[in-house]
């Protein structure tokens, strides 16, 4: 996986980055030439460190030359990169005499270059790992029963594949038969392994356990979520932040300002300093190593990588840095309610029998209720079942009336279960909680015969804990929070007073969210959006930065700019801290980048710097800034 992007001082994107295996042989040649030319007579020490020097530096020479040479003539003006004023002060020392200090130039910067390459792949590594993730064949079920091994790409929608123990899952899909836990870890994050049964669905490249499966293919192999995430990570290598666009940007004009400036730097030397010849030349030479913009070029990029890299091991996928980089200045973050802040399945809350129904009537009401709900197919009938699970069912026939609800005979009596309105005498005391269930946003179903209400049920989607911690963190960092949901109003307020929401839009149609989004960044600077569904992709998009929950919509997922894998806003929380953090590692940089070049240059000035220091010097702040920017691969 190849980057673009990346501008530092090592590297270019060409065949001859980094040079490769040979580069790096030849490296080794040259450093052992250089060291047994520390001890060889005087009259061959010459020849041992120019042959050195070339060796070991010949892919700084090309990059300096030919990709000067190649960008130059792209963009038809002169594009000059950091690698030729290394080479050109090289070339100078050469000229001078001083065949020593040009090979040891070359050795540092190259040997810089070669660590620098090391450390900037390893902010990379969960990333491209990712790559190896994909499986490549799956055990198809032919119609008579057998099992034939098949390429992934030959998969059909429909097709049954078996997962034996152990198997990488090959593609996305849902569990026809069998029970088995399974590592789901490299796409969500999550490190305890997940249940998984008969309708429960599944994730390409993630690990069976050791049990066995046998699942039906739901996407095709370009759909997958796994593709999904490697397409995620393709994009993130082209997309980076302002900070790095700007250096990218700046970058060749700098070089070329200090091209320019350094015979100025010479003849000012010589006729307004008063030094002689050689010295002025050799400061020049030591104003290119000081003045070139290594550290600066790798201020932002591999710090980024590296937090990229954090994020995708907990299951964070961004699309680029320049998504995470608006991040650390967010000021507002709305949330869909279902799905993103709610569990998105409704539950039973409460439960309350009138004041003269006893102990055993509750017992057989609530064997009724369940023996009634388990022979619908409503929504609400699962919260229902759910919460009595613990009670057996009975056989009685069960009959769906519209507008009613559900009407069941047992024992030569007839018992409804519906809304409060399909009921005409409602007891003081039912009537009462109904008020305070409804004023919480909970939906109340009744349960009594024909004529009297015995029983209400109280059932609400109700927020994740996680979703909790999450606004907690927000309002302590002065974030501002909305949610946005279709549901009622005084249920969307119930559900935010929960949370601590500071903004609550209720009774929202799908295509009026892009709308509230809009609204917001008028008000606020950098406005963030997490969402689930279709109907949040327009939101999405109109956000700031817009973040698609990983258990949500292919299309929502598509068009944000970050993916959380596993629904959990804690998640989100932790994604701002390192944004924050990131933010502060690349202001450190920045300063240590510039700080040296000012120290360098005024060292040399005053005659107080040699080359051998100033490259030392130089290339250690390079690699002090790399390494700082690896610091971003820790926890938060």
């Amino acid at each position: 996986m190849t980057n673009d992007n990346h501008h530092s001082c090592s590297a270019h994107n060409h065949d001859h980055s980094h040079g490769g295996n040979l580069a790096t042989i030849l490296y080794f040649v040259g450093l052992g030439l250089f060291l047994i030319g520390l001890f060889v007579p005087d009259s061959l020490k010459a020849l041992f460190n120019l042959t050195a020097l070339v060796l070991s530096g010949y892919h700084i020479i090309i990059e300096g030359f030919v990709d000067t040479y190649q960008k130059t003539k792209e963009r038809k003006k002169f594009t000059p990169n950091v690698h030729i004023l290394m080479t050109l002060a090289a070339i100078g020392a050469a000229i001078i005499g001083e065949y020593r200090e040009a090979a040891l130039l070359i050795l540092i910067f190259a040997g810089a270059h070669f660590l620098e390459h090391y450390a900037e792949s390893k902010s990379n590594k969960e990333i491209t790992n990712l790559l190896n993730l994909n499986p490549t064949t799956a055990r198809r079920i032919k119609a008579n029963g057998e099992v034939e091994i098949v390429e992934v790409s030959q998969l059909n929608i429909g097709d049954q594949l078996s997962i034996l123990n152990g198997d990488q899952i090959p593609t996305d899909g849902i569990v026809i038969s069998g029970r088995s836990s399974v590592d789901q870890a490299a796409i969500t994050g999550e490190s305890i392994p997940v249940e998984k049964q008969e309708g429960d669905n599944l994730f390409g490249s993630t690990i069976n356990g050791t049990g066995t499966l046998v699942m039906e293919v739901t996407k095709d192999s370009s759909d997958t979520v796994i593709a999904k995430i490697i397409e995620l990570v393709s994009q993130t290598q082209s997309n980076i932040s302002k900070t790095a666009a700007f250096i990218k940007r700046v970058e060749p004009i700098y070089v070329t300002t200090v091209i320019i400036l350094t015979p100025f730097f010479y003849l000012a030397g010589f006729y307004l300093f008063g030094w002689t010849a050689y010295d002025s030349f050799y400061r020049t030479m030591v104003f290119l190593i000081a003045t070139s913009p290594c550290a600066l070029a790798a201020t932002d990029i591999p710090a980024t990588l590296s937090s990229i890299s954090n994020l995708a091991k907990r299951g964070v996928l961004f699309k680029g840095g320049s998504y995470l980089s608006n991040l650390s200045d967010l000021t507002a973050v709305a949330f869909d309610k279902t799905g993103t802040l709610s569990t998105g399945k409704p539950v039973v809350t409460e439960t309350y029998f009138g004041n003269d129904v006893t102990k055993n009537e509750q017992n057989t009401f609530e064997q009724i209720i369940l023996s009634m709900e388990s022979k619908s197919n409503h929504p609400l009938a699962q919260a229902i079942i759910k919460h009595y699970h613990n009670i057996a069912p009975i056989d009685i026939e069960v009959e769906n009336m519209i507008g009613v609800g559900l009407v069941a005979e047992y024992e030569n009596q007839t018992y409804k279960i519906g809304k409060p309105s399909s009921y005409a005498v409602i007891p003081k005391d039912i009537e009462k909680q109904t008020e305070i269930f409804e004023h919480e946003g909970k939906t109340v179903v009744y349960f009594g015969s024909e004529n009297q209400v015995q029983a209400l049920i109280a059932i609400q989607d109700v927020p994740k804990e996680t979703s909790k911690e999450a606004i907690q963190y927000f309002k302590e960092k002065n974030i501002h929070t909305v949610m946005i949901t279709g549901d009622a109003k005084r249920t969307g307020e119930a559900i935010g007073q929960q949370l601590g929401i500071d903004e609550v839009r209720g009774n929202v149609m799908p295509e009026e969210k892009a709308t509230i989004i809009s609204e917001l960044k008028e008000k606020h600077s950098i406005v963030a959006m997490l969402g689930d569904g279709v109907n949040d992709a327009p939101a999405l998009v109109t956000a700031d930065v817009g973040v698609a929950m990983g258990e949500g919509t292919d299309i929502a997922i598509d068009v944000a700019d970050a993916v959380l894998m596993k629904n959990d806003l804690t998640r989100f929380a932790y994604t701002h801290k390192v944004a924050k953090r990131l933010r502060k590692i690349v202001i450190q940089n920045i300063f240590i980048a510039l700080a040296i070049v000012v120290l360098l240059v005024i060292f040399n000035l005053t005659g107080q710097m040699n080359m051998t220091y100033a490259v030392i010097v130089h290339e250690g702040s390079t690699l002090v800034v790399i390494l700082n920017g690896l610091r971003m691969l820790k926890n938060s």
